[in-house]
């Protein structure tokens, strides 16, 4: 098992390595531009943590929101792009078990995930460093983070039959997730019934769980928040192992 796992693990890296300007730069420039453009023009009108710059206050949102839209990518888009362009039997005809398929998606999604999440802290620390005051909240949920939407990019890769599917996941579901998940303001300055709606959505439990290992403070229970994020990631991997593993729409 360990060497098929290896071997589909550097095939994985390899591959978003090789067009590195696109996914691994390209993210980390958005992220900056998004610090620069919502910095500069909200950095007086939101009220935030007190005693904390509203520019370091979205931070961590940003680098959160960065990790989870390239875990989703990376596995989503390699897994389409070989069913598209017919490689995919390489993986099948060796019978390699699905969850070693598995990891060696997801763990390729990690690489590239911390790396555009590493460089991003890296860009933003040029306007403001935020302190890490509970570095195993950022370890925590930054893992479960990626695992849960490296998990749903290859669910979202079995099930669609072409680029415009995966794109409308991405477009339509990840995307506004992530954004209405608290990462430009603060959820307790929202009124009572859109606070209610932004604890639905997973996303902000680990937007609030990611910040508060940089500041100590957040607006959830952190033992909560890790144990709603935990479960959510351990059943959408097991549902991801099961499919791989039945072979769910690759296999006739």
């Amino acid at each position: 098992m360990w060497t098929p796992f290896w071997t589909l693990f550097e095939k994985e890296v390899v591959r978003f390595m090789k067009v590195w300007l696109h996914t691994v730069l390209a993210p980390v420039l958005t992220g900056g531009l998004y610090l620069v453009v919502f910095g500069e023009a909200l950095s007086k009108h939101l009220p935030v943590y007190e005693g904390v710059s509203y520019t370091a206050f979205i931070i961590p949102g940003l680098i959160m929101m960065t990790v989870l839209q390239n875990a989703f990518s990376n596995t989503a888009s390699s897994l389409i792009q070989s069913k598209i362009s017919g490689n995919l039997v390489f993986i099948l005809l060796p019978s390699i078990p699905g969850p070693a398929v598995a990891a060696a998606y997801i763990g390729a999604s990690f690489v590239r995930s911390m790396l555009a999440g590493a460089g991003l802290y890296l860009l933003c620390a040029y306007w403001a460093a935020p302190p890490v005051r509970e570095p195993w909240l950022l370890v925590s949920f930054a893992f479960f983070g990626c695992m849960i939407m490296a998990a749903l990019g290859l669910i979202t890769a079995l099930w669609a039959e072409k680029y415009d599917q995966m794109g409308a996941v991405m477009n339509f579901v990840v995307m506004p997730l992530t954004f209405l998940s608290g990462v430009f303001y603060s959820v307790e300055s929202l009124p009572p019934l859109w606070q209610t709606v932004s604890r639905l959505n997973p996303f902000f439990y680990l937007v609030d769980g990611f910040r508060q290992g940089f500041f100590g403070t957040g607006g959830t229970d952190p033992w909560a928040s890790l144990l709603i994020v935990g479960v959510t990631a351990a059943a959408v991997m097991a549902l991801a192992v099961v499919l791989l593993s039945k072979g769910w729409r690759i296999r006739n």
